[in-house]
């Protein structure tokens, strides 16, 4: 069974942003506003997206 894929986007820039949520747009896979990364739905990513709400959005579900 296939697991479960989230895709999220980038929306905000990480400038004057502390560098823990820095880091974790960097573990979400995302560099540059306007950068989609897909990753499995799992409750450590779901964490990470909550961290940087403000500064990712997420596109599709599926």
């Amino acid at each position: 069974m296939t697991a479960k894929k989230i895709t999220v986007e980038q929306t905000g820039s990480p400038i004057g942003r502390p560098g823990i949520q820095r880091k974790t747009l960097l573990g979400l896979g995302l560099k540059r506003i306007g950068r989609r990364s897909q990753l499995n739905d799992t409750a450590a990513v779901r964490g990470m997206i909550a961290k940087v709400a403000h500064l990712v959005r997420i596109v599709d579900g599926s």
